[in-house]
């Protein structure tokens, strides 16, 4: 009998060949979500510990509510662009989100997804983290072939499984926005953050463009955040000026509960939505 389990070492670039297909098509396994009938193609990661990412129509219909046509996004975290094709799509060919993914093999998929429906979206996709400062920075993950992982410095648990390190480039991204994209800065409508637990940093490294243009939110609140942390998570999206909201999911219809700071030991991990207060 042949077990497969989890390899100890596999060459990142086995799997970083993406495989393009019709969201319309039937010839692949299908879920109960409508897929986008507008929508081209999106490509997979052939990793063998990433599951099969799918766009649907409710995605962009969410995404819609916080980001119109024109305006501008950005997908911090954005991995294969899963999330950030979507937020694409709501922003339309005339918008532009950026999408920020450090990891260089599951980068290159984000670069083909982004290459794609190019009459219905605009993305630029970027290869560096949100940090603090410009540097290099250490992340870790959970399998020797980099699937899913972040830069878990600045938590204090330590059993978080993810035992194998990868050096990224990190950029303070308050800089490069001012620096690079000063004429979008006006139509900045949503920022999206899934950073493993690093997320309370990199919206305080935003602080000042956060508070001059009050963007949507979306922010995860990462499995491993204990209940200081997401106190202290909670009360710097508050302090800027925000109410927050529990939601199950980027899907329009969506159970959304406004969040006060003891609910946040209610759930082991979630997704946040914040929207500017009045």
């Amino acid at each position: 009998m042949l077990v497969l389990g989890r390899p100890s070492s596999v060459p990142c670039e086995r799997w970083g060949c993406a495989s393009v297909w019709r969201t319309s098509g039937t010839t692949r396994r299908r879920s109960r979500k409508r897929a986008v009938g507008h929508l081209s193609n999106y490509a997979q990661w052939n990793h063998p510990f990433e599951g099969e990412k799918e766009i649907s129509q409710g995605q962009v219909d969410f995404f819609s509510e916080l980001l119109n046509k024109g305006e501008f996004g950005i997908d911090i975290g954005a991995h294969t662009g899963d999330t950030t094709v979507p937020m694409a799509l709501a922003a339309g060919a005339g918008g532009l989100v950026l999408g920020l993914e450090p990891n260089p093999y599951v980068f290159k998929i984000l670069e083909v997804n982004a290459a794609q429906n190019k009459d219905k979206s605009n993305i630029k996709p970027v290869c560096y983290a949100a940090t603090d400062e410009d540097g290099t920075f250490t992340f870790q993950y959970s399998d020797a072939s980099f699937c899913n992982g972040g830069y878990l410095d600045h938590i204090e648990s330590t059993n978080h499984k993810h035992n194998f390190t990868l050096d990224v480039k990190g950029k303070n991204l308050e800089n490069v926005l001012r620096k690079e994209y000063a004429n979008e800065l006006p139509k900045l409508a949503l920022i999206k953050v899934d950073a493993e637990g690093y997320d309370k940093e990199i919206l305080k490294s935003l602080k000042g463009i956060i508070a001059e243009y009050k963007p949507n939110l979306l922010v995860e609140c990462y499995k491993r955040l204990n209940e200081t942390e997401r106190d202290d998570l909670y009360n710097t999206i508050v302090d800027m000026g925000y109410d927050l909201y529990y939601i199950d999911g980027f899907e329009a219809g969506n159970t959304r509960e406004k969040l006060a700071k003891a609910d946040m030991s209610n759930r082991k991990h979630f997704e946040m939505m914040a929207k500017p207060v009045g």
